[in-house]
């Protein structure tokens, strides 16, 4: 279904339609709030907060940049403005993280998706420990493949910072791995 014609379901009341956009965006907006937040209550929130908002705004979605794009750039601020009223010190345990990082399971081997799902898990811990805006960047450009135009247009960065944190998100990244037991070599 192409978007144009999504949108005017959507605009005309149609439920299945808004189904149909939640189930091909959820994805996208689960990894957005969680790349800033850390509480699972709070991420099911926030996800349900910015489909609500997509609803209230879609009629005024105008088509000047894709709709994954307008949708992110949505998820991204009402995940920020949550934060800016959240109180500090609230953390989640490790079993939490576990189940927000899941991944879909695959028709792989066994031991192939296990280790694959090992070597995610502790690269996600990595990536959590980077500053907030670097993560962010670093996420969408890596994790959901978007362009520095996208993630310009969702974080309200100049190009050139977003260059400039995915760089240094890199280099930290880096260095952590570097420090981790997951490249100590053995002689």
């Amino acid at each position: 279904m192409k978007e144009t014609e999504l949108i005017n379901q959507i605009n005309n009341g149609s439920p299945q339609a808004f189904r149909f956009l939640v189930k091909q965006y959820e994805r996208l907006v689960f990894h957005v709030a969680a790349r800033l937040l850390n509480q699972q209550e709070d991420l099911e929130d926030i996800c349900q907060e910015v489909f609500i908002k997509v609803h209230q705004k879609l009629p005024e979605f105008r088509g000047d940049s894709k709709l994954s794009t307008w949708i992110a750039t949505i998820a991204y601020r009402v995940t920020i403005n949550h934060l800016k009223k959240r109180k500090p010190n609230t953390n989640i345990d490790d079993n939490e993280q576990d189940f927000l990082h899941s991944d879909m399971i695959t028709e792989e081997h066994p031991q192939k998706i296990a280790e694959s799902n090992e070597l995610k898990f502790h690269l996600r811990k990595m990536i959590d420990k980077l500053p907030t805006q670097y993560k962010t960047v670093l996420s969408l450009y890596h994790l959901e493949e978007m362009g520095y135009k996208e993630i310009v247009e969702i974080t309200g960065l100049p190009v050139g910072t977003v260059k400039n944190y995915i760089f240094r998100a890199r280099k930290m990244l880096k260095e952590l791995i570097e420090k981790s037991e997951l490249v100590q070599i053995k002689y």
